[in-house]
């Protein structure tokens, strides 16, 4: 097992290893006493993990109980959130008592901004069951939910307790779900480590799991470390999500996070002037699309709505090559004549 320590205004410990979740309770008791322990989940991880995690928390004397809603992006929502809330107050939960963030980036996401406005703010411990969850959302306390204007519109930063990264589960992931993980990990290696990109385009990495997971959080942990709540170094997180957001919008959620992630990445190397082809091989490689079905003046409207946007400004991520990124500051302007030279629609 391997244990990174993640420093910010919460410090805690992200657990990496087999067999962690059959450990939960047990990990779990090392950072919180015995209480009423609210698992958060969505249908889908609840029927595979909701009874494990229930019992290894009985185990170590808490009192679990359970909450599942649809899964999919379109349940989070500020309705879903609603529903949530409710729950933790029918379960009489308290500010004593803990939230158990079951799943993937949905339900980390949703149930990490429940326990940070529920009794404004009651504890919680992240079990991400995704690979894009271990390696990225789980970590560095970004929590939300999408509005209609756009995604991760309403949130907090909300540092959990303590994160647990079961590498058996993430080796039992079906391959749509790998591929999703992968392209933040593709993400990572442009960033700032060509190893680790070189990795992701042999498939070496699905042979070193843990080894994988742990360089990406410690990737995460000292852009958080720098900026926790970014407004500086820590927006080099977002390479590829300004495209990749816009892209998700108009698919309607149809591509998931992953998907629009790679594409977005490619698109972030056009605009910049690079050529593309390493990015666009390793998504391939990982079985990623690297291109946008959708047209540039559609992606840029869209993108019009992008959280990260300040007034008449917005920081887009450019790679300038493999292991190296910049951080340009563009009018919105000037943003359909990025997503046009990104898309190829203009050079």
């Amino acid at each position: 097992m391997e244990r990174v320590r993640i420093t910010a205004s919460r410090s805690y410990d992200v657990l990496i290893g087999a067999g962690l979740m059959e450990r939960a309770g047990e990990l779990i008791l090392a950072v919180h006493a015995p209480c009423r322990a609210a698992i958060l989940t969505d249908d889908t991880v609840a029927g595979l993990y909701g009874e494990k995690v229930k019992e290894s928390l009985r185990a170590a004397g808490f009192a679990p109980v359970l909450w599942a809603f649809p899964h999919g992006e379109k349940q989070k929502t500020m309705e879903t959130l609603t529903e949530a809330l409710r729950f933790l107050g029918e379960s009489r939960i308290t500010r004593g008592d803990l939230a158990v963030a079951l799943g993937g980036g949905v339900p980390g996401d949703l149930a990490g901004f429940a326990a940070a406005v529920y009794c404004r703010g009651i504890p919680f411990v992240q079990i991400p069951t995704t690979l894009l969850a271990a390696v990225d959302s789980s970590v560095g306390g970004k929590t939300a939910v999408d509005l209609p204007s756009g995604k991760n519109m309403a949130g907090a930063f909300y540092q959990p307790e303590l994160v647990l990264c079961d590498t058996d589960v993430l080796k039992d992931l079906p391959p749509e779900l790998l591929r999703d993980g992968a392209a933040e990990i593709v993400k990572y290696g442009v960033l700032g480590d060509r190893g680790l990109f070189d990795s992701m385009a042999s498939g070496a990495w699905k042979r070193r799991m843990e080894e994988t997971v742990a360089t990406c959080v410690k990737i995460k942990r000292d852009y958080v470390a720098q900026d926790e709540r970014d407004t500086g170094a820590r927006q080099f997180l977002n390479l590829g999500h300004t495209f990749g957001h816009a892209v998700e919008k108009v698919s309607g959620f149809t591509l998931t996070h992953g998907q629009c992630v790679a594409i977005g990445m490619v698109m972030a190397a056009k605009a910049a002037g690079m050529d593309g082809r390493e990015i666009e091989s390793a998504c391939r490689a990982c079985g990623l699309p690297t291109e946008s079905p959708y047209p540039a003046a559609q992606l840029s409207d869209a993108a019009l709505s992008d959280k990260k946007r300040k007034g008449g400004r917005i920081t887009l991520v450019l790679p300038e090559k493999i292991g190296q990124c910049a951080l340009k500051t563009v009018d919105i302007a000037e943003l359909p004549a990025y997503f046009a030279k990104g898309t190829g629609e203009a050079t």
